[in-house]
C-alpha cells in the first residue's frame, strides 16, 4: 500500500530552498517531482537506482512533449498571422501611429481612439426588433470595426459585421478579396426581426489596404448613412 505521507510526497520547504530566479525554481520543482516519482516506484518494488533513472526519464519525456506542444501552438499562431511580441504601448494624447482621418474618409464613418485602438461602429439602416421591442444599435447590433497599429505601417483589424441573410455571401467575398479572414459566422439572438448573422473577421496588413477592404464589405450592406 502506498504511503501518501512520506517526506518525498510533501512540498519542499519554500522558505528555506526557494531559488531566487524562475529558472532555478523550475529546476528545483523538476528535481522534487523526480524524487516523488522515484519514491512511488520504490514503494511498488522497483530497485532504488532503477526507480531514480525511470523518474528522470519520465520527466525528460514530459519536457519533450511540452516543447513539441509549444512549437505546434507557435506554428498554428503563425498561420493566423498573429503578431508576436509585446504590442506597442498606446500613445499618449489619444492619437495613434496611423492616419485615422484617412481611414475614416475611406470607411465613410468616423470613430474614436480607445486604449490604443481606433473603434468605429456602423449601425444598420432598418429598425431591429426583438419580441416586438425596438433594439438600439448600441445594444451590440452595429457593425464593429477595431483597428490597432502593429508597426511598420500595418494594423490589425477585428470585429464583426451585422448582416441579414442575403448579405452574408457578398460580404464574405468582399472581405476575402481584400485579404481579410472570416473567423466566425453565427447568431447572437433568437427572435429578432429581421434575423441577423454576426460575421467576425481578422487581418494584419497595410492600414489603408484593410480600410478599403472593410469599405468594400460595408458597400454590400444596408447600413445607415453617416451624418
Amino acid at each position: 500500500m502506498l504511503n501518501a505521507g512520506t517526506s518525498e510526497d510533501r512540498p519542499h520547504p519554500v522558505a528555506r530552498s526557494l531559488p531566487g530566479d524562475v529558472t532555478g525554481l523550475a529546476r528545483a520543482e523538476r528535481r522534487r517531482r523526480e524524487r516523488l516519482h522515484a519514491a512511488t516506484l520504490r514503494q511498488l518494488g522497483v530497485p532504488k537506482n532503477e526507480a531514480r533513472q525511470k523518474g528522470k526519464e519520465t520527466f525528460a519525456r514530459a519536457e519533450h512533449l511540452v516543447s513539441a506542444h509549444r512549437a505546434a501552438v507557435h506554428a498554428a499562431l503563425a498561420l493566423t498571422k498573429t503578431p508576436f511580441g509585446a504590442p506597442p504601448a498606446p500613445p499618449a494624447g489619444g492619437s495613434l501611429d496611423v492616419d485615422t482621418a484617412q481611414i475614416a474618409q475611406i470607411l465613410g464613418y468616423h470613430g474614436k481612439v480607445n486604449g490604443g485602438v481606433y473603434q468605429v461602429g456602423v449601425p444598420r439602416a432598418e429598425q431591429i426588433t426583438a419580441d416586438g421591442v425596438d433594439v438600439a444599435p448600441s445594444m451590440g447590433l452595429a457593425t464593429a470595426i477595431n483597428i490597432q497599429p502593429t508597426g511598420g505601417g500595418k494594423t490589425a483589424i477585428t470585429g464583426d459585421f451585422v448582416l441579414i441573410a442575403s448579405e452574408v455571401n457578398p460580404v464574405i467575398r468582399a472581405l476575402r478579396d481584400n485579404g481579410i479572414a472570416i473567423t466566425a459566422l453565427h447568431s447572437h439572438m433568437l427572435s429578432e426581426s429581421p434575423h441577423l448573422y454576426f460575421m467576425h473577421y481578422w487581418a494584419n496588413d497595410a492600414a489603408l489596404k484593410l480600410a478599403h477592404g472593410l469599405r468594400a464589405a460595408l458597400d454590400k450592406m444596408n447600413v445607415r448613412k453617416a451624418g
